[in-house]
């Protein structure tokens, strides 16, 4: 019986132990990937509503009025809120700005007219903008 060769129970505890550890520390630092990416295709969106805002404002005739009604700019609007969240649009004649939320930073990211581009902690509403 002295010359059997194995691993004890305590090894294979011990052995298990470590993987575990070091699957969660994968998981989470996975999680946190996802999290960023998700943000980073929400900032991607709202900079193309940007774009999008100057061809209707130039077609509109130099005018911002009904921009978030629009069906390019809501269906650009709901794409970038797939992602991270809830989004808000707000335009009249002469600006407009929009945000949509993240998951990552938490708070949302607005854009507007003024080529503002950042994080707030509230969504953009008649009354304020992210100038």
């Amino acid at each position: 019986m002295k010359g059997q060769k194995g691993f004890t129970l305590i090894e294979l505890l011990v052995v298990i132990a470590i993987i575990g550890i070091l699957s969660s520390v994968v998981l989470a630092s996975l999680n946190s990937a996802r999290a960023k990416g998700s943000d980073a295709a929400v900032k991607s969106g709202l900079a193309n509503m940007r774009a999008q805002a100057e061809l209707f404002y130039d077609g509109n005739g130099q005018s911002y009025a009904n921009l978030c009604d629009s069906t390019q700019f809501a269906a650009m609007l709901a794409q970038a809120t797939s992602t991270g969240g809830s989004g808000a649009c707000f335009a009249d004649a002469n600006g407009w700005s929009a945000s949509a939320g993240l998951k990552g930073q938490g708070g949302y990211w607005c854009v507007g007219n003024s080529g503002a581009s950042k994080a707030v902690t509230t969504q953009v509403t008649a009354t304020s903008s992210c100038q």
